[in-house]
């Protein structure tokens, strides 16, 4: 039985140490064993080419046999390097976006059954085990990844498929939009003491550079001073608000960035910016609660979790929500969507790795045995159930299949 079909009448068991939880994402993975309060690393998800000996991303690949080096070789860290335990003969759960392409799942299956013979496999969806943290089940999930923003609608324990929304906004997005600030306003100091802009010095920065400077110093401003801020750059006559402080970075070892206080406001407002559609994160998130049942909107409302590596960032949850009371009070939503309020729950974990935790409580139960794939099962007929193929979502077929 499907796991997208509700979480009812699941019990503990005492198997937490021997159940191996991961969450692949396109940043950054997150891995560790079920029961347990957070992930035991948290490396990112890189690994060295068989060909070109440069280390890449593990999604970044040309065919499917190049996918499933990659996926070989990072999973072989993931155990022997980081976990320190032996794959063969552990159950494995899976915290994987609903989007995630069919080709990933299928060749991730493919490396875990074959190559290093696990004795189990369960995918969970990431925003579903999300709510697990918090023991609630109806809400309105919203994860900030790296590539891109996703939102699903979940009530009562099961997934809303048709009111899903996503958009490239991510973190990816922000330090693109840092990259051409830095170009453009930033200055360095050399080791003579002498100033230089930074463009002059380089013309791309590292991506590792800025995360980094992102992570470390840039934040959300909030609604007020964003308006403010856009007002002026089309009217000159109204007044920006005060600047923030500017801060230095040592670059590369050799030269002092110095970071202007402008910059680290003004970096991550690229994701509230409306695309050539009018869809921003706040639009997204309303839109996706028009899709959904009269009787159930206003319950998802008062039930916003917010999770993903960008979310972390200081401000973002508070300029999100202001965002969304702000659109849902326009003259587009306020007759289609009357909403009393809007609420936002913080889970009890850091915000980028809120699923796998869900992943983790999920793996310490007897679901881990009831609902997952078996590797003889597997081995037979060589596929893995999907909620988007019609095949595994019609009962007798399903029965079948599962006999």
């Amino acid at each position: 039985m499907p796991l997208y079909e509700g979480l009812g009448g699941i019990g503990l068991i005492n198997e937490k140490n021997t159940t191996v939880v991961l969450d692949i994402g396109s940043a950054y993975t997150k891995a560790g064993f079920a029961g347990e309060y957070g992930p035991r690393v948290i490396t990112r998800s890189e690994v060295k080419c068989r060909e070109t000996g440069q280390t890449v991303p593990v999604f970044q690949y040309k065919d499917q046999d190049e996918l499933r080096h990659h996926l070989v070789d990072f999973i072989h860290k993931l155990y022997f390097r980081c976990l320190l335990v032996n794959p063969k003969d552990r159950r494995v759960v899976v915290v994987e976006n609903l989007l995630c392409p069919s080709l990933i799942r299928n060749v991730l299956s493919k490396v875990l059954f074959r190559h290093y013979e696990v004795l189990s496999v369960l995918f969970v969806p990431s925003h579903l085990v999300a709510l697990m943290t918090l023991g609630i089940s109806t809400g309105l999930v919203l994860d900030l990844g790296h590539q891109e923003a996703t939102l699903m609608p979940i009530y009562e324990g099961v997934v809303v498929f048709h009111a899903w929304q996503a958009l490239p906004l991510g973190g990816r997005v922000i330090e693109s939009s840092l990259s051409d600030l830095l170009l453009d306003r930033a200055v360095a100091v050399t080791q003579d003491g002498s100033e230089h802009r930074l463009s002059t010095l380089m013309k791309d920065m590292p991506d590792k550079c800025l995360e980094d400077i992102k992570v470390r110093t840039c934040f959300v401003t909030t609604l007020e001073r964003s308006s403010r801020l856009q007002s002026n750059k089309y009217d000159r006559s109204v007044e920006p608000p005060p600047p923030p402080t500017s801060v230095s970075y040592p670059l590369e070892g050799r030269h002092i960035l110095t970071v202007p206080g402008t910059v680290r406001e003004l970096a991550a407002e690229s994701l509230f910016e409306r695309d050539q559609d009018g869809l921003t994160l706040a639009t997204m998130i309303l839109d996706a609660l028009l899709k959904c049942p009269l009787d159930t909107r206003p319950k998802l409302a008062e039930n916003l979790v917010i999770l993903g590596g960008t979310a972390s960032m200081k401000g973002m949850k508070h300029r999100i929500l202001a965002e969304v009371r702000a659109a849902a009070a326009s003259e587009h939503y306020r007759h289609n969507l009357p909403i009393a309020s809007f609420k936002l729950h913080h889970p009890p974990a850091k915000d980028n790795y809120v699923s796998w935790l869900g992943g983790a409580i999920l793996g310490a139960t007897e679901a881990v045995m009831l609902r997952s794939l078996p590797r003889d099962q597997y081995l037979v007929n060589d596929v893995v159930p999907d909620w988007c193929n019609l095949s595994f979502n019609t009962c007798e077929e399903r029965d079948e299949k599962c006999a």
